[in-house]
């Protein structure tokens, strides 16, 4: 039996109580059935799941707390980050505001969403106005897109700027709804995206002037396992990259060592 052979819903069951035994090492049926509202017969049902996948390393059942415990050599089935099981060791039942901090609503017209969607699907150039946070709003331009992509937390479309003659970063949010959204075919009308097609390699080490105590701590943070951690990306998102892994901002804890280019 593998995780893969169960329906959709028991297998997120097993993988809560996975994560369960992995970040608070321990689980028992009242997660189950406080997470899921199923029934403690289910949720006994899950548990055997759990341990015909987990027999090479299952956990210790405590008969007088009624809990399972995870052994010293647990392994997770499915690895997870802290970030991805926050949800299973903050307080659901604390009175007052999350004890997560609430995210921005990054808004978006669904249907400008479309008109751009459909116009990558079929190669066509729009005519569209869109004001930027740095030259403001424009009377119009032409531009292609070629695709979305996603920073982790927003939305961009990838689209080449006849006005600019390159291929740039666009938050669709910004295109006016009012735009007239003129078509034309754009087949034969573009470059090549270069920088879509480049990989970059960039190795991060500790920032400079962070004492040797500092340094190990931010290795171990981040999962370095040499002196130097390499991530890959795209040349594209580069700028992105910079800001999310926060190496623009003050108090950075990462810098970069070195970058290198590989065509893709």
């Amino acid at each position: 039996m593998s995780l893969d052979d169960l329906k959709h819903a028991q297998r997120e069951r097993v993988i809560f109580l996975d994560r369960c035994l992995t970040w608070r090492g321990m689980a028992n049926r009242r997660d189950l059935v406080d997470r899921f509202g199923i029934s403690t017969a289910q949720a006994a049902l899950d548990f055997r799941t759990y341990l015909k996948l987990a027999r090479a390393k299952p956990p210790s059942y405590d008969p007088v707390r009624k809990t399972y415990f995870a052994s010293d050599r647990h392994e997770p089935l499915v690895p997870s980050s802290l970030t991805e099981a926050f949800g299973i060791l903050a307080d659901e039942g604390e009175k007052g505001p999350s004890s997560a901090l609430p995210q921005p609503e990054r808004r978006a017209d669904p249907k400008i969403i479309a008109r751009l969607y459909q116009a990558i699907r079929s190669e066509k150039a729009l005519y569209v106005r869109y004001t930027s946070m740095t030259s403001g709003a424009d009377k119009g331009q032409w531009i292609v897109p070629t695709r979305f992509t996603s920073d982790g937390e927003i939305v961009h479309l990838r689209a080449f700027s006849f006005k600019h003659k390159e291929f740039r970063n666009y938050l669709p949010v910004r295109i006016e709804p009012d735009s007239t959204f003129e078509e034309k075919p754009s087949a034969g009308l573009l470059p090549e995206d270069e920088d879509w097609k480049t990989k970059a390699i960039i190795w991060l080490r500790p920032k400079s002037g962070l004492s040797a105590q500092q340094a190990n701590v931010v290795r171990r943070e981040y999962g370095f396992d040499s002196e130097l951690l390499r991530v890959e990306t795209r040349k594209a998102l580069e700028f992105f990259f910079d800001h999310r892994w926060g190496l623009d901002q003050k108090g950075a804890r990462l810098e970069r060592a070195k970058t290198e280019y590989e065509p893709l």
